[in-house]
């Protein structure tokens, strides 16, 4: 189990926000943090503590040249997504990128776009691609959300996904959407499903706020299931120490 650090990129600023309120309304996105420091500066501090598969995240438009910067400084360490499309694949990967990250381009108009992930293994290769399998739940199931994930696609995450989708790329990344930025404990049920079904490396997120969240996601993840956390960590306002994190995992 890796800790992969994040940076969240929203106008421009690293910031953290309550993942369910983005909208195209920039008036109605609640923002739990905004840092006083460039992208380079998080981007450096996880490059100085060895943290790789650290994950930039372009929250809607004006953030391009933001993570530029975070890739710039960590060269070969960062992933980067948001608004990645087999157009710009290559290049995001050329200023600086491990991977890309790919959710409302692969699942566009509700559903998967098998020729467009077939563009882009295509383009850049699988082990260049993750994909952002994000989701939120409906009807006691839980389904794959696009566009600021306010949008539900017809995909459920279940073990017939998961094994589909990990023939196209390197790793999956899933938000617990409806817990995300919350720092209100973390969706058991969906680690569940992630642990049992995961055939290739994959990372949580949402609503972890503690070190014993860190251990259940160990736990329950059967110790495969890598983490990332926003808004809890003291780096980003909150109150879980950045370097307690670092700690447990290099321990664990």
């Amino acid at each position: 189990m890796r800790f992969r650090p994040c940076i969240d990129l929203h106008q421009g600023k690293v910031k953290q926000i309550v993942g369910g309120t983005l909208t195209d309304n920039d008036s109605n996105v609640r923002t739990n943090f905004e840092s006083e420091h460039d992208p380079a500066y998080y981007a450096q501090l996880y490059q100085q503590d060895r943290l790789t598969g650290g994950h930039v995240i372009m929250l809607g438009p004006g953030n391009v040249e933001a993570a530029r910067q975070a890739l710039s400084a960590y060269p070969g360490g960062l992933q980067i997504g948001g608004g990645i499309t087999a157009d710009n694949a290559l290049e995001w990967l050329e200023i600086g990128a491990s991977h890309v990250i790919l959710t409302s381009y692969v699942f566009a108009d509700g559903e998967l776009k098998v020729d467009r992930l077939d563009k882009l293994v295509k383009t850049i290769g699988r082990d260049a691609l993750v994909l952002d399998l994000s989701c939120r739940r409906r009807d006691g199931k839980y389904y794959i959300v696009t566009d600021r994930w306010q949008k539900f696609t017809n995909m459920e995450v279940n073990a017939a996904t998961l094994k589909q989708l990990a023939s196209y790329c390197a790793e999956f990344l899933i938000h617990a959407v409806d817990v995300e930025g919350k720092q209100a404990g973390i969706d058991i049920d969906l680690l569940k499903i992630m642990g049992n079904n995961c055939p290739i490396p994959a990372t949580y997120a949402g609503g972890i706020c503690s070190i014993e969240d860190i251990k259940t996601i160990s736990e329950m993840g059967n110790n495969k299931i890598d983490f990332t956390v926003g808004s809890a960590l003291d780096i980003f306002g909150g109150s879980l120490k950045y370097s307690d994190v670092i700690d447990f995992t290099t321990k664990a």
